[in-house]
């Protein structure tokens, strides 16, 4: 009798888990946060305004140097791009904004692979685990820095990126200074099309 009970107990243990996994599954499939974040939800977030600064050459900062390591544990620096555009994206798995602009971000970095300008991602919260399973849940290709320890690259970019503004996304020019900065979601991935090839387009 005794057997039994435990039996059920530990087939009751297995039914809640499968439900949880699916449950987990559902969310990922449907990608609620990032829905209710298109329908006007607000799940407890804040973000930035959306808006877009550009930054003349004359006008802008000293160029930006930074170390730190992918995902993969792969070290990364600043002179890594050095002669490239660089887009740089600041944000975290659970941020719903993240989630509605990451294919537009992906789809803008396969349209100018090989042709001068290069992604980087800047995760500000997760693990390399997390990170990893959120590029793969949304086919991201470029490299991903985890910035949860050190803050190394928070630190290179402040003045650059407010802190309560994830995502932000910034375009540097081929010197690697700032030369403009979506605060919030990329609502258009045009816009940043067109500041990615007028920064390619400047004299070197």
């Amino acid at each position: 009798m005794i057997t039994a009970r435990r039996r059920l107990r530990g087939l009751a243990g297995i039914v809640a888990g499968l439900a949880v996994v699916a449950a987990l599954a559902g969310c990922t499939s449907n990608d609620a946060l990032a829905e209710d974040y298109k329908d006007g939800g607000n799940p407890g977030y804040v973000s930035g305004d959306g808006s877009v600064t550009e930054f003349a050459a004359a006008e802008r900062s000293e160029p930006v140097e930074f170390e730190s390591e992918l995902s993969d544990g792969t070290p990364v620096s600043s002179a890594d791009y050095k002669g490239q555009v660089l887009v740089v994206n600041f944000w975290y798995a659970a941020c719903p904004p993240c989630r509605v602009e990451a294919p537009d971000l992906q789809q803008v970095s396969a349209d100018f692979e090989g042709k001068g300008a290069t992604f980087l991602g800047v995760n500000v919260r997760d693990q390399a685990a997390t990170a990893d399973t959120f590029n793969d849940e949304f086919g991201i290709t470029y490299p991903t820095v985890i910035d949860t320890n050190e803050r190394n690259m928070v630190l290179a970019f402040a003045g650059n990126v407010q802190p309560n503004a994830v995502p932000t996304t910034l375009v540097l020019d081929k010197d690697g200074r700032v030369a403009a900065r979506f605060l919030g979601l990329v609502k258009e991935a045009s816009i940043l099309e067109t500041v990615i090839a007028d920064t390619l387009a400047e004299a070197d």
